[in-house]
């Protein structure tokens, strides 16, 4: 049997905000309440793991993840991403960014759910473990962004 929703959140814990991904997985599942249909994973740097999870099939991907870009740090951003939105490359077990990770599940043989991804604009990916604290007060806005992702997604709302 499928997941319905998988929320995915990556990131190296190790190189500051990049543990974004991982910190807001953490509140979802430490706060306790989520549907049935969901499963909340913190994969860290296990993209290939990823990808085959997504092989056994889930309704709807959201991956939760630091996000290049221009915005100062902490600004979320949501992005649905569809197929013609990921590269074609080749299988990389330690790449972890979410187009690699797509782009594999492509080269195994799988086929991307609907997919959306819930990112953070990162302070600083330097060595070290902690958030900088931009970041890290947009965790609950992540977690909020989730949640209405999920509302839609487990009940088919649009």
């Amino acid at each position: 049997m499928t997941t319905a929703v998988l929320v995915a959140g990556i990131g190296n814990v190790f190189l500051g905000d990049d543990g974004f991904g991982p910190a807001v997985a953490r509140h979802l599942v430490e706060r306790g309440d989520l549907p049935d249909q969901v499963r909340v994973v913190d994969y860290g740097v296990r993209g290939l793991h990823l990808a085959y999870d997504l092989l056994d099939g889930v309704a709807a991907l959201v991956l939760v993840d630091a996000l290049p870009g221009d915005d100062p740090p902490g600004t979320v951003t949501v992005l649905e991403v569809g197929p013609s939105d990921v590269p074609v490359a080749g299988v990389d077990a330690h790449a972890m960014d979410p187009a690699t990770v797509l782009a594999t599940l492509r080269r195994l043989g799988g086929t991307l759910p609907p997919t959306y991804v819930v990112g953070c604009r990162p302070a600083t990916l330097d060595e070290g473990m902690g958030l900088h604290p931009a970041v890290a007060a947009a965790v609950p806005e992540a977690v909020a962004a989730v949640d209405v992702l999920l509302g839609k997604l487990t009940t088919g709302g649009s």
